[in-house]
């Protein structure tokens, strides 16, 4: 999908994405506890990259993270702002990223790149890369699956990618792995998440 349609289609169900995902205790306590403890290993700048609602943002602030907000819906950063006044939130895309090179020490990609094509996958991963310092921190997750594999996600069409091919990826993109894990919750998607530092 292009950027145009994902974010259309969120925009028509920012409202009912938000309500039903939007906040913090509606998230596993897994992943809280992996993504606080990413984040408590960083010191600098941090962008949610792809934040939605911008719960995992404010989750992130409020322990202390120096961290800011970006998504593809203006709708979502409208709401983000509103809830969480505190935090800055911007619209961006993850494709070309208002940041300098080098410029971040850390990057969450929360079910941020699910949407993508699998031939956009490779290149938004070097963007990724070009914004973070030498050793800083990306923390990943999507669903784990046969690679490349399609799915009729609620919102819009999304993609599987297994562990190793999404290791690969990150490899390729200029990104050492540090560790990586797998979870199957009852009645979801498998979910995976991989954390890796910039070279």
């Amino acid at each position: 999908m292009t950027d145009s349609q994902v974010q259309q289609a969120y925009a028509a169900r920012a409202s009912e994405y938000t309500t039903i995902l939007g906040a913090i205790d509606d998230m596993h306590e897994p992943d809280r506890n992996r993504i606080e403890h990413w984040a408590q290993q960083i010191s600098g700048r941090i962008i949610d990259a792809g934040c939605g609602p911008g719960h995992w943002t404010d989750f992130l602030h409020k322990r202390g993270a120096d961290i800011s907000g970006i998504d593809l819906v203006p709708e979502f950063i409208e709401s983000a702002r509103l809830r969480f006044p505190d935090v800055p939130f911007q619209v961006s895309s993850l494709r070309a990223l208002d940041e300098a090179d080098g410029s971040l020490n850390g990057v969450l990609v929360w079910y941020s790149l699910i949407h993508l094509p699998p031939a956009d996958l490779p290149p938004v991963l070097c963007e990724l890369a070009r914004v973070l310092s030498p050793q800083g921190h990306l923390l990943v997750g999507f669903f784990d699956g046969e690679s490349a594999e399609p799915f009729d996600h609620t919102v819009a069409p999304a993609y599987y990618w297994s562990v190793a091919q999404m290791c690969s990826l990150l490899h390729d993109a200029g990104f050492d792995v540090i560790d990586t894990e797998t979870r199957q919750d009852p009645g979801g998607r498998p979910h995976a998440a991989i954390s890796a530092i910039a070279r």
